[in-house]
Order: structure tokens, then C-alpha cells, then sequence
């Protein structure tokens, strides 16, 4: 998973800040959107691992902050129920512009209200995806209205939300008596899938009840065994997301890779230099991997390097021929590590006796045996270690015949 930074400007002229989660491949099948929960950000933990857990079934995840919450410009105050709607649907007219339009949408909290909202606005949206949500709008209301209950028009009053201190004017507590949440999931006919803990303290069970019975088919609900509200367990965050990428399998097909031709020979390697910088896109028959330089040296980092693969196709080949070598003499070869590292020595330090000094390829490896073996015949898996296939190949003289295909 890779992450990438955006600055988004919705129509009021405030930069929104956000981040981009993208698969491994850099080659997301989908896209989604994750609304963070009230007075939270995007950088909250349960955001995060849910979002990259969603990377791992395909999607790219973009998670944002709503205006005047972390490092988004504008005032709380101006990031009522009705603004954070409208955020949305800056966020999804950017990513549709940009990228792609986002098809999946993911809430927390008042973030699944606004995704509901949303979601019945936007055609491309094709499902949704809620957790920890209110069954209507003004449920958040009950955190502060003691604190301001004689407010008026013009005057602006701190509340204390969570522990934080955060100023709202009238308007504000207005903008959550406009929006009819359950008439608008009535309304809805998209799949929905309703995450709710048993036990939440904060937004109470009996809302994911009421989001249900509310909503159309296909509707689901997941019970978060024994997680809190704000999914504060990693391993709460990362099952919600699991389970999210599962379900909506169902309703956005399998996209299948483009397969490059190997023109007949054993592997092609693919790099598109004005899109994709260093990243190299690697096919065999069957099987598709990509290749990188590290983020250190103007790389992105989204696969090992070539010697990284050098190193593994000489580890890959060390281990098998030792399993196949054990188990032909019937040794209690239980499991073998092989440790690898490439670099270049000067051959003074390798004690090299040539024509001249000079620098060399220096491979190091590093053998671990599990099982009930005795010194000889460690010392013989040592010896065959240095026979196998690709160890010999790049010992030996290789010759390269290099040629231009035209296309």
C-alpha cells in the first residue's frame, strides 16, 4: 500500500487535506471515499487500517478532512452536517476529474449520515458502507446542546466536544435539523452494508436497528464484537475493513489484469516512462509482479529492486534444490532460511588473486536449518546450496544475445 497527498479546494475556496491509499500495484480497480467521524480527522487510526486494508481487495481509498477539522482550512463552525455533505461531493468531483469517479463510499460515525446523504446524490456511487452511524442527523446534538442552550443568532460559543474545545454559532445546531436521514435511506436503492458495535457508547446499537429497517435490499449488518466507537483496537479497524472489501466483492466485478505478451519468450518487463517513473510492471505466463528503485534514490518504492529479485530467484532456488536434495536422502530437513545480500567489494578486501585489483559482485549467503541434522550433514547442504541452478548461472560465463523488436 502506498499513500499520496492531495490538496483539494471545494466550492467555498478552503483546501481540503487528503490521502490517497493505493493498492501495492498502484493499480486500483475502484475507487472510495472514507468520510471520517464529528470532530475527528482523517488521520484517525480507524480510518487509516480500514482504508488500507480496503487497498488489499483492489481499491484505492481517498480519506480526507472535512473543512475546519485537521489540516483542512476553514472554522468548525463551518463544517456543519450540510458543508460536510458538500465536502463529499468536492472530494468525488475532484477524484472523478483527476481519476476515477468513486464508486464505493465509507462512513464513521456522522461521516456514514453524510455518505448516506451523499450516496443518494451521486449516480456513479454503487454502494455503501457505514459504521458507527446515526439513525438521524441531529442524534450528535445531545454531545453539546447543554452548553449552548441559550445561544443566539449572532453570538459564537466554545463547546467542549470530547475533551477538545471547539467554537459553533446558532446556525450551526441549526443545519442539523435540515436533513431527514430516514426518508433519504428510504429513498436509497444501493446495497448498503451496516457496521455497528453492540456496545457503543456513543452512538447506541438502536441506530444501526433503525438504518435497517429503514433501508431496501440488499441491506447487511456486521456486528463489531466488543469494539468501541472510535474502533481504538487495530484489530477492530482492520476486521472492519476486511470485511467491507469482502462484501463489496459482490457488487463490483472482478477486473481482470491486462496480460502483456511475452512474445513466446519466458518474461516480458513493461515500463511506462511518462506515467509510472521507475516502477516496472514484470509478466511471466501466469503471473504479474512489479519491479522499483527505493523511494532513497527518486524511486516509489511499490516492488523490490532488480537486485532485490536477483537475490530472490538465487534464495527461491537455493531452498528448493536443499528440499529436494534432504528429501531424497530422507534427512530430517524440517524447514531452511537462506539469507542474501548483494554488494560490490574491492577485490583487496575479498583477497582475490587477479590480474589487477579491482571492484567486484560480492553475494553473501547465509544458510539456517530446522530439523535433526548433525554437523556432516549440515556441512553437505552447505556444499549443495552452491549447486543449485540459478547459483551456478550466475557464477558462470553468461553470453547475452540482444535484440530490437520492431513494432
Amino acid at each position: 500500500m502506498k499513500s499520496k497527498k492531495l490538496k483539494i479546494e471545494n466550492k467555498k475556496g478552503f483546501v481540503l487535506n487528503a490521502s490517497l491509499e493505493l493498492p501495492a500495484n498502484q493499480k486500483p480497480n475502484y475507487y472510495a471515499i472514507f468520510a471520517h467521524c464529528f470532530t475527528c480527522s482523517s488521520s484517525l487510526n480507524a480510518v487509516r487500517h480500514v482504508s488500507r486494508a480496503l487497498t488489499q481487495d483492489g481499491f484505492a481509498v481517498v480519506r480526507f478532512d472535512f473543512t475546519g477539522l485537521g489540516r483542512s482550512e476553514g472554522e468548525f463552525a463551518d463544517s456543519h452536517f450540510s458543508a460536510n455533505v458538500e465536502d463529499l461531493m468536492d472530494v468525488h468531483a475532484y477524484m472523478k476529474k483527476h481519476y476515477e469517479a468513486p464508486s464505493l463510499l465509507i462512513g464513521h460515525s456522522l461521516g456514514g449520515a453524510a455518505v448516506l446523504v451523499a450516496a443518494s446524490e451521486l449516480d456513479a456511487v454503487k454502494a455503501v458502507a457505514t459504521i458507527g452511524a446515526p439513525a438521524t442527523v441531529n442524534h450528535v446534538k445531545h454531545l453539546f446542546t447543554h452548553q449552548v442552550e441559550d445561544v443566539k443568532d449572532d453570538e459564537e460559543v466554545e463547546v467542549n466536544i470530547g475533551g477538545r474545545p471547539f467554537v459553533i454559532n446558532k446556525g450551526f445546531l441549526e443545519e442539523f435539523e435540515k436533513t431527514d436521514l430516514p426518508k433519504t435511506i428510504k429513498s436509497l436503492r444501493k446495497p448498503l452494508l451496516i457496521m455497528h458495535a453492540p456496545f457503543d457508547k456513543i452512538v447506541g446499537i438502536e441506530n444501526a436497528e433503525q438504518l435497517y429497517r429503514n433501508a431496501h435490499h440488499p441491506k447487511s449488518f456486521v456486528t463489531l464484537d466488543n469494539a468501541d466507537h472510535l474502533l481504538t483496537d487495530e484489530r477492530d479497524s482492520q476486521y472492519a475493513g476486511d470485511v467491507i472489501g469482502t462484501w463489496a466483492k459482490r457488487y463490483f466485478p472482478k477486473e481482470e489484469n491486462t496480460m502483456l505478451s511475452t512474445e513466446g519468450e519466458q518474461l516480458v518487463g513493461h515500463l511506462n516512462i511518462i506515467e509510472d517513473n521507475f516502477t516496472t510492471s514484470i509478466q511471466t505466463k501466469n503471473h504479474t509482479f512489479l519491479a522499483d528503485e527505493p523511494s532513497s534514490i527518486g524511486g516509489s518504492d511499490f516492488g523490490p529492486s532488480p537486485y532485490e529479485y536477483l537475490n530472490a530467484a538465487l534464495a527461491a532456488c537455493t531452498v528448493m534444490t536443499l528440499k529436494m536434495y534432504a528429501e531424497r536422502k530422507k534427512w530430517d530437513l524440517q524447514e531452511v532460511f537462506v539469507y542474501i545480500s548483494h554488494s560490490r567489494k574491492h577485490s583487496d578486501d575479498l583477497q582475490f588473486a587477479g590480474d589487477k585489483p579491482k571492484y567486484l559482485d560480492h553475494i553473501s549467503k547465509k544458510l539456517k536449518f530446522v530439523g535433526q541434522l548433525d554437523a556432516t550433514q549440515k556441512e553437505r547442504l552447505k556444499e549443495i546450496a552452491s549447486r543449485c541452478p540459478v547459483h551456478k548461472t550466475i557464477a558462470s560465463e553468461v553470453i547475452f544475445e540482444t535484440e530490437i523488436i520492431k513494432n
